[in-house]
């Protein structure tokens, strides 16, 4: 989750044990492993996206990697601009609701963004080391605030630092809902936080609830509603994520990030009487 290897070793054994495919969402993962062994090479197929801020950024597009001649062939082009379809579609339109999903598919690159991309992959382990670097002292700090906790990968784990996903604790902070705790950082100039959207328990996204009006000829039904998943919902419910830069030089603007984290952290009390 969020460039974080998932326990591909064991879903692996469970999909092994009972003849299905394994499909590997390594999205914002590039150059995460487990053991040594890189996300995208435990399952049957993978999909790894290259848009924005991830840590293989080429502008747009994506890749998938498989061994399986067969998969690839079957493999087809969908394109999916969610930003266009929620910007585009009119939000009374019916389609709206699944303008961050789309068909579900995503396939798509352009041959300028696949050159930066293998310019950049020759650079992935050094940007990934300066991730860790710059990860590893915001966890450090954040962890001695109060009411936030950093997830933080296993030993045997190398995350690729996509962003740095906190689990806010309003319990520890003075009952601050997490949208006034965010809503205060941006206020202190910390504008990258970001309460993750497209990334959420599936059962939330429209297309998991009722796909018929994108695909009209779809004879099942599916029963995904929003409570299906309480973990799930309330651990996303609760995630902040803030990015994580990976060269020296952006070391000021770390500092300063903190610097907004630990100011709000240390008013929980005036934000909890502005809720009121």
């Amino acid at each position: 989750m969020w460039g974080y290897p998932a326990d591909a070793i064991a879903l692996r054994d469970i999909a092994n044990r009972h003849n299905v495919w394994l499909i590997e969402d390594g999205s914002h993962a590039h150059g995460a492993s487990i053991d040594g062994h890189k996300v995208g090479t435990f399952g049957h197929i993978a999909a790894f996206s290259m848009n924005g801020p991830k840590p293989l950024s080429a502008g747009e597009g994506g890749f998938l990697i498989t061994d399986d001649d067969e998969l690839y062939h079957r493999a087809l082009l969908h394109g999916h601009y969610n930003k266009r379809c929620r910007t585009e579609i009119p939000d009374t339109h019916p389609l709206h609701r699944y303008a961050t999903t789309g068909m579900g598919l995503k396939f798509r690159i352009h041959p300028l963004a696949a050159a930066i991309a293998l310019d950049q992959l020759s650079h992935l382990d050094e940007y990934l080391c300066g991730r860790t670097k710059i990860a590893d002292y915001m966890a450090t700090e954040l962890n001695a605030m109060p009411g936030i906790r950093t997830q933080t990968p296993a030993i045997n784990e190398q995350a690729s630092w996509y962003g740095l996903i906190i689990h806010y604790q309003p319990q520890h902070a003075d009952g601050v809902p997490v949208d006034l705790f965010c809503r205060a950082l941006h206020a202190e100039g910390a504008r990258e936080v970001d309460q993750p959207g497209s990334t959420c328990p599936l059962n939330q996204h429209r297309l998991f609830q009722d796909p018929r009006p994108l695909l009209p000829h779809y004879l099942g039904t599916l029963t995904y509603r929003e409570g299906d998943f309480p973990v799930a919902e309330r651990v996303h419910g609760l995630s902040v994520k803030p990015p994580v830069w990976h060269h020296d030089d952006d070391m000021p603007v770390v500092d300063d990030y903190l610097e907004a984290f630990g100011k709000i952290t240390s008013n929980y009390q005036h934000l909890a009487r502005k809720n009121l």
